[in-house]
């Protein structure tokens, strides 16, 4: 089980982060939404101490930490248990997708690079890119670099994967193949914590769907009750905007 508690996260005199408590069990897939710098992408950032958190406490099975305090120990720990996946894909442009996915083995977990690289190959089967082990990012389509992203993440075994809008980057034709092994990867009950736009993802896919506004969580619960009956008007706001676009996008002039 993941749980944070009284997160807080400022830049300048600006509260991104206003007390944030989340807690996510084994196994549940979790949506975030809200709008553009409301913190959805600093909460996964803080989680995995891509930025160092202001207050607050973090627990990842047994490790427990105040993340004021957390030491560099700590801090790896958080990271071997939370893999990440980059909106920007992030890839290492002069390494072959199966080194990219292997990387991590090798240098955080230390696995031998035999094993490291039998290891990437199963990723790279799993997610439909066996033939591209040898390809560099620079001559995969966006889709296949986000989906070597993912295999990255799945590579390391990490008990909550976070997605940071890992569709925003795709040209419209790559997003589904994207979604497509996020939706397997939640089928097998991998644990997530996606922060997205796709809001057919969150209907479809979402355990309980949280929805944010000026650093907090103003909204959550399961996909039905949350897009059916939110209960805040700022979420029945937001949703309305978006959704009306949404049907505005995919109507036919």
């Amino acid at each position: 089980m993941i749980k944070v508690t009284g997160l807080v996260k400022r830049f300048g005199g600006t509260a991104v982060l206003d007390g944030i408590d989340l807690a996510i069990e084994q196994g549940e897939i979790i949506v975030v939404i809200g709008p553009s710098g409301t913190g959805k992408s600093t909460l996964l950032r803080c989680l995995n101490f891509l930025e160092r958190p202001d207050a607050g406490r973090l627990i990842i099975g047994d490790l427990d930490v105040d993340v004021t305090r957390a030491s560099r120990a700590d801090i790896l720990t958080a990271r071997r248990r939370t893999a990440f996946v980059f909106q920007n894909y992030a890839l290492f442009a002069n390494k072959t997708a199966l080194q990219n996915i292997a990387e991590g083995l090798i240098v955080v977990n230390r696995w031998p690079k035999e094993k490291a690289h039998a290891r990437a190959r199963e990723i790279l089967e799993r997610i439909g890119l066996a033939d591209k082990a040898d390809a560099y990012p620079a001559s995969l389509s966006g889709g296949q670099q986000q989906r070597v992203g993912i295999g990255r993440a799945m590579a390391a075994q990490a008990e909550v994967i976070l997605f940071d809008e890992p569709t925003s980057s795709l040209d419209p034709e790559w997003v589904e193949e994207v979604l497509g092994l996020m939706k397997q990867l939640a089928r097998e009950r991998q644990t997530m914590l996606v922060v997205t736009h796709e809001m057919s993802f969150a209907r479809d896919v979402a355990d309980r769907v949280i929805f944010m506004e000026g650093g907090r969580i103003v909204e959550q619960g399961p996909p039905d009750q949350l897009f059916g009956s939110p209960q805040d008007p700022r979420t029945r706001d937001f949703l309305h905007k978006v959704l009306a676009t949404q049907v505005a996008i995919d109507t036919p002039t």
